[in-house]
């Protein structure tokens, strides 16, 4: 099996176009979508940054909010991951087609598992 690969990170922005405004114009990322909600999705041709509008009435806090990893076999690390005592990986409630599942790591780091990966959808 191939290696699972971290291939998506998720940022709240209190200004999400400025901040994305930044990473397009220091570091010559792209935007590959925007959404009417006003969060914006780069890449660097690799990693997709997923700069996610922040919600004032919302319980998380600025920055980073979670990444994602890329593997071959989700139900093969769902099984695993609950065999390890953690709970089980949930389906994702967004309707965006980024990551099927959201687990959360033994110091409750979130994390998406996506066997389809992180491109334009």
């Amino acid at each position: 099996m191939t290696r699972p690969r971290i291939r998506h990170l998720a940022l709240y922005a209190s200004n999400p176009e400025a901040l994305t405004g930044f990473y397009r114009e220091k570091f010559g990322m792209e935007v590959i979508m925007s959404d009417p909600d006003g969060n914006h999705f780069l890449s660097d041709g690799y990693l997709t940054l997923a700069v996610l509008k922040h919600q004032m009435a919302g319980e998380a806090p600025l920055g980073l909010n979670h990444f994602g990893f890329h593997l071959d076999d989700v139900d093969g690390t769902r099984t695993a991951l609950t065999e390890a005592g953690l709970e089980e990986p949930a389906l994702r409630a967004s309707k965006r087609p980024y990551a099927e599942y959201r687990a959360i790591d033994p110091e409750g780091n979130w994390f998406d598992l996506s066997e389809h990966g992180y491109g334009i959808p």
